[in-house]
Order: structure tokens, then sequence, then C-alpha cells
């Protein structure tokens, strides 16, 4: 069943669509108007919202914690919730973030926890679960959990902070990750707008994760929807 979204769920979880995703990244949000303007991004015509979470250990910075997406949560409690741990211990904030409201959770590859029990645990809550790379680690890392992957995140950024350039050797990265997980969702994440977006569609990418492109727009609304045609169209075209 597909619902307002775009999303198909079956026995309550989110599974891939072929159309392309788009998530503002709340990272770029006002702090201070987070619900105000994640209903704002909803309303725009967003498929979700993402949600970094960061520890000051695993990246050089600290976001928020479960209460904040308990928060968000509440401000949109229709909204699918994206949440990427940059965490050292995946393994213990996973099950938080899940109580909190997370639709899907994903977990680096270079965490030092157990990934497998970590993505079944996941798993076994009901939701979606996901691995994530960051511009060094090569696509093979991921080998041996294809069996627990919803979703691939590929960072075109080095994780930490937002509105940061997109480093194009993430592009190949997609193009491997989409042949080499065709059930996962392919997202990418790390100075996505319109151009960068499209080039990512046409790899294989198939969730864009945008912050500043999209939260700093004069219009969210045509930012959406001027950057799901672009992208769109060059899917279409690499297909």
């Amino acid at each position: 069943m597909t619902g307002a979204t775009g999303w198909d769920t079956v026995a309550g979880i989110v599974m891939k669509t072929k159309g392309i995703q788009i998530l503002p990244s709340i990272l770029s949000a006002r702090m201070g108007h987070l619900a105000e303007d994640c209903r704002r991004a909803m309303e725009a015509g967003a498929d979700g919202l993402h949600v970094d979470i960061m520890d000051g250990h695993f990246v050089p910075n600290l976001t928020m914690g479960p209460d904040i997406l308990r928060a968000v949560r509440e401000a949109v409690p229709e909204a699918y919730l994206n949440v990427h741990l940059m965490v050292m211990r995946p393994d213990l904030y996973a099950p938080k973030f899940i109580e909190a409201g997370a639709d899907t959770v994903l977990i680096h590859v270079e965490s030092p926890c157990d990934l497998r029990a970590t993505l079944g645990a996941i798993r076994a809550a009901g939701k979606r679960a996901g691995l994530t790379v960051c511009p060094e680690t090569p696509v093979s890392a991921l080998k041996g959990f294809e069996d627990l992957l919803d979703e691939v995140l590929i960072m075109t950024v080095h994780p930490g902070f937002g509105g940061q350039s997109f480093l194009k050797g993430g592009v190949p990265k997609i193009a491997e990750a989409a042949q080499g997980f065709p059930g996962a969702d392919i997202s990418v994440d790390g100075g996505i707008n319109a151009e960068t977006g499209a080039l990512c569609a046409a790899a294989g990418a198939n969730v864009l994760l945008a912050g500043s492109f999209l939260f700093k727009a004069a219009d969210m609304r045509d930012a959406i929807a001027g950057m799901r045609w672009k992208v769109e169209s060059a899917r279409k075209a690499g297909a």
C-alpha cells in the first residue's frame, strides 16, 4: 500500500519504491523554530525528514538526542523519519531513537559495534535498517550484510557538519551500491541540490537527503518541486 508520501508500507515497515524520494535534513532547520520548519517542509511536498544524530566522538560535532526526535514526531506525526546515527555505540542508541519515533535507523559500517546484531535488533523492532559509508570507505565494506539492509547511505561529504561541498567521488560508489544492493534504497547525503541530486539519481540513487539547499530556499515548495523534476528527468535519462 502506498501512503501519501509515496512510500510503500508492508507490516508497518516502509519499503523501497521506484520514484525519487526527497527528505529535507533538519540539521539545517532553525532549532528555535524546529516544529514550524518540520511542518513547513512536509507541507512543501517533502517525502519525509532526515535526522542527523552526532555524539561528538564518532564525528566532531554534537546535534540532538531522542527528546528532540520525539518532539519532531509530535510536530509531524504523519512524517516518515529517517534517522542517521553518527555515534560510537549505535547498538546502545538505536533503541532510544526507535522509541522516540524513528522509522529507519542508519548506522555506520565504521562504527565499533556488532553491526549484524544492531541491524537485526532494529529490524526486530519493526523498523527499517541501513548502513552508511563515509567517503573513504569502499562499498565492498557492506559485503555480508545484504540480508539485513533496507537502505544504503552513501556520504558525499565528510560527516559532521552541514553546508559542505559535494564530493563527486561518491557518484561511482552510488552506482556500485545500486548494482550490488538491488533490494535496498540507495540514499545520498552531502552537498545535495538539484544539480548534484541529478548526478546521484542518474547513478542509481532514489533517496536524496538535502539540508541547506531546501531549508535556506526562498520558497521550499518551489525548491522541492524543481529538484524533483530535475532528478526524475536525470534518472529516466540514465535508465
